[in-house]
């Protein structure tokens, strides 16, 4: 697989993704980063919002499952089962093997799998080496952390080709 990080598409947010667009491609896995993409940092559980795309994402034949960095054991599994929906917590991204086991679990193959997510450089990369659709959403919330505002910045060029490229 080409070192090539630039997203397949882009969305503001993750609740803009439909369905059908997913669908429309022969998408039936989402993988989803929680931190920045579903959440901000440090939210403990999903808004409603996040809880009515879920079922609009369901009803439409997507699953979701989340596949976050997150170190902290708790946290994922908090969310996902509040979500209602499959998790691997300390996915290791942009390394293979989350995806890899996220898509077994759930009997998807990477034709049959997307992953949105924040960033370039663990999400939109791993997906890439995993080789299914990648997509980039804004981050939600910026403050708090400097390398935050660093790391964005070196990944403008990449979100720029994401944002001329659009939706699904």
């Amino acid at each position: 697989m080409p070192f090539i990080p630039f997203p397949t598409a882009f969305y503001e947010c993750v609740t803009h993704i439909r369905p059908e667009d997913l669908t429309r491609r022969g998408i039936t896995l989402l993988l989803a980063d929680l931190d920045n993409t579903l959440v901000p940092y440090k939210t403990p559980l999903p808004t409603e919002a996040l809880i009515r795309w879920r079922e609009a994402l369901e009803a439409g034949g997507v699953t979701l499952f989340l596949l976050s960095n997150s170190r902290r054991p708790g946290r994922p599994k908090r969310f996902a089962d509040a979500l209602g929906i499959g998790f691997i917590g300390h996915a290791g991204k942009p390394k293979q093997r989350g995806f890899r086991s996220a898509m077994e679990q759930n009997g998807r193959t990477p034709s049959q799998t997307a992953i949105v997510g924040d960033q370039i450089f663990t999400d939109i990369l791993g997906g890439t080496f995993a080789g299914i659709t990648t997509i980039l959403v804004h981050p939600i919330r910026l403050a708090g952390n400097p390398g935050r505002y660093l790391r964005y910045w070196i990944e403008t060029p990449f979100r720029l080709v994401a944002q001329r490229r659009g939706r699904l």
